[in-house]
């Protein structure tokens, strides 16, 4: 382990790159001095804007690579995720999507389950194999803390979250003695387009905000709130009782 926290992150691998929380964290990284990164998106254009950024400002070696995770992948063959040889893995992707609709919706319904969730699987898998695992790196996943809680307007986005964050908190105990780090973000609201009137202005933090907090302690393993205060709410939603807590 401590042989991982050691390894400064010079290359990042980042999955979900055109998302607003990604690309402060990109920006982030490259002012702490990481000079490469391989960014995936489904919307290359955007995609495009981040790397021509990171190059002008930082001098970064960007590459590019665009994937659509609706889409099936496979986990043998040409259609396996290629996931190289990074200091760090970062995977932000993720998706509301349409909640009204998913609850009469199954096809919506599966569209929310595989952009936050079943669609990451080959990723996930390609990144932990026991030749990875065995060398230090990072892995840094965002789930939301609408995964400790079903709530009656996000369960699907808050079940695929769940079932993300246990998946992540196996590796990471996987991880126990390896040089291989597993962090899982539960993150809170963001001042982003996803909250945009879904979510209290008083609780928002800036992506800015949090891509700092996340490289003061970039070491850091297992699961957590950002930001920190995050915990505290969700102890005291938990501690509710059902009628009250459903009407949040």
């Amino acid at each position: 382990m401590g042989q991982a926290a050691r390894t400064p992150i010079r290359s990042s691998f980042v999955l979900g790159s055109t998302s607003e929380i990604a690309k402060a964290i990109c920006h982030e990284l490259a002012r702490c001095g990481c000079r490469q990164f391989h960014l995936i998106a489904r919307n290359q254009a955007r995609n495009e804007q981040l790397a021509e950024q990171l190059r002008n400002h930082y001098g970064a070696v960007v590459t590019q690579e665009q994937t659509d995770l609706l889409t099936d992948v496979a986990l043998d063959g040409p259609g396996k995720p290629q996931v190289g040889n990074y200091d760090l893995y970062l995977i932000t992707a993720g998706s509301l999507g349409d909640l009204e609709l998913a609850r009469n919706d199954a096809t919506e319904a599966l569209r929310i389950t595989a952009a936050n969730y079943s669609g990451l699987l080959p990723w996930l898998t390609a990144i932990a194999t026991p030749e990875r695992l065995s060398c230090p790196g990072r892995l840094w996943v965002f789930s939301s803390v609408a995964a400790d809680l079903g709530r009656p307007s996000n369960y699907h986005y808050g079940a695929a979250k769940a079932a993300l964050t246990a998946f992540c908190e196996g590796l990471q105990l996987r991880c126990q003695r390896k040089p291989f780090a597993v962090r899982t973000i539960k993150a809170g609201f963001m001042a982003t387009s996803m909250t945009i009137g879904k979510a209290p202005k008083v609780l928002c933090v800036s992506p800015q905000s949090v891509a700092r907090d996340l490289l003061r302690r970039p070491n850091r393993r297992g699961i957590e709130y950002l930001p920190w205060w995050w915990a505290q709410i969700m102890w005291f939603i938990r501690l509710l009782p059902a009628p009250f807590a459903s009407r949040l």
